[in-house]
């Protein structure tokens, strides 16, 4: 490599390097070598550790019908922050490739999520990942998946306040994640009943969390999620949400239309 400010000569089979300020630097060839080599082969290690817990981690996943005595195996490998993220991610891609959905993995993440309070943070974060990259799935890994975090949910395996990264507006969701937000709450529904569902649902302490699934902003925003929770079989828990829009005032309701035909009239008139 050559350095505009620094003069190199050989001194006893070793390369000096003299900078302007005639600071001595000695570089010896062959000892760098072997550091190079020595920080590959231990880059070599860590990597075959790593794929070798993996290995151990699917066996142990794979070989058992009973979640109970997998989470107990699992537990014994003492994994580490982030090999308790591979275990998840595992969990949740095993049940993903399911020809349909299987309770076993949802009930081995609640074991996991009651055991130790960082699986519910792992598994909250990667209900979030998940929802974010509903356009990527095929329609079996969405099915699955969502009646994965649908269980943990029922179970109290997760918190509830991770509905509120869901915003269901017409233009914050796609087909998709449409269907996977309809099999979610279905599978609640499924699980809790309607009048625990509604309950749940229509807890004080959780309303600004769930804002997001019955939104208020914008009359268009509550009549869609109204009419989608209606087209899928649970129009009852979206009752608050139709009687804030009947005692909505009309001014507001005028209001709110007029400042949406100002926009689309400003992106048109910007082409």
């Amino acid at each position: 490599m050559y350095y505009s400010n620094v003069d190199m000569i050989m001194e006893d089979n070793k390369y000096v390097m003299y900078d302007k300020g005639l600071q001595r630097f000695i570089y010896d060839s062959d000892s760098s070598q072997e550091q190079d080599y020595d920080m590959m082969s231990i880059k070599d290690d860590i990597r075959a550790n790593r794929i070798n817990l993996r290995r151990v981690m699917y066996e142990t996943i794979m070989s058992s019908h009973d979640f109970e005595e997998t989470g107990h195996k699992l537990m014994e490998l003492e994994l580490q922050p982030s090999q308790e993220l591979d275990l998840c991610i595992m969990i949740i891609e095993c049940c993903s490739m399911e020809i349909s959905y299987r309770g076993y993995y949802g009930l081995l993440a609640q074991r996991l999520c009651l055991i130790d309070n960082v699986y519910k943070e792992v598994f909250e974060k990667l209900f979030v990942q998940q929802y974010l990259s509903t356009h990527c799935l095929e329609k079996n890994k969405l099915r699955n998946i969502a009646k994965f975090f649908a269980h943990l949910l029922a179970t109290n395996g997760l918190s509830w306040h991770v509905l509120g990264y869901i915003r269901l507006t017409e233009n914050d969701t796609t087909s998709t994640s449409r269907t996977y937000i309809k099999i979610l709450f279905q599978e609640l529904r499924d699980q809790l009943g309607d009048g625990a569902l509604k309950a749940s649902l229509s807890d004080p302490r959780m309303q600004a969390e769930f804002e997001s699934i019955f939104p208020r902003d914008d009359p268009r925003n509550t009549r869609f999620s109204i009419n989608f929770f209606t087209s899928i079989g649970l129009g009852d828990i979206t009752d608050n949400l139709k009687d804030y829009l009947k005692t909505m005032s009309r001014p507001m309701m005028l209001q709110s239309e007029s400042d949406r035909d100002f926009r689309r009239n400003k992106r048109r008139r910007a082409y």
